[in-house]
């Protein structure tokens, strides 16, 4: 039904896709955390980021750090909307939010664009940062990391050019 190699969607609509979905979520970070439909939303949000990992350069353990990452953020997710404790699911989603800065970070090194790479090493260590001093600090300190998360995804969109780590045509066999 799908062939792997075939880019179905370009990189400029892979990246605006999260890009939209997670704006009123941020929005509601800062305006209205407790909004019920935040958990939703954000699950549509982390599924289509799946997009942007499969299509971004990256090392195979970073994209396998951002697969874990969508993993866990969207059992996060499942677990807040069916009234799991909140520190249970609360511990989850920063132990994904660890794999979401070391794939944020690793694809964006690969990226020949100094905003990506610059949006990306800021974001990533803001998100894998705050997972672990995340006991100490209160939840609003990440807020400002889905602004960051944002703008990272508008640079791809706008800006992306990517390393080379890996192709994003499908090799050519020469005979």
């Amino acid at each position: 039904m799908f062939d792997s190699s075939h880019p179905y969607l370009s990189l400029r609509t892979v990246a605006i896709l999260p890009l939209i979905l997670f704006t009123p979520a941020v929005i509601a970070f800062f305006v209205s955390p407790e909004v019920w439909w935040g958990e939703y939303l954000g699950i549509f949000f982390h599924l289509s980021i799946l997009f942007l990992i499969s299509r971004l350069d990256a090392a195979p353990w970073a994209k396998a750090a951002g697969y874990g990452w969508i993993a866990l953020d969207v059992l996060a997710g499942i677990l807040m909307i069916n009234d799991i404790p909140h520190d249970t699911a609360w511990a989850v989603r920063l132990g994904g939010h660890v794999l979401a800065g070391v794939w944020i970070i690793a694809s964006s090194f690969v990226n020949r664009s100094r905003m990506v790479m610059v949006f990306g090493t800021i974001t990533g260590l803001w998100l894998a940062g705050y997972s672990f001093v995340g006991t100490l600090l209160p939840e609003e300190v990440l807020r400002p990391a889905g602004i960051c998360i944002l703008l990272w995804f508008a640079a791809i969109a706008f800006f992306d050019r990517p390393g080379g780590v890996q192709s994003r045509e499908p090799a050519q066999v020469v005979a």
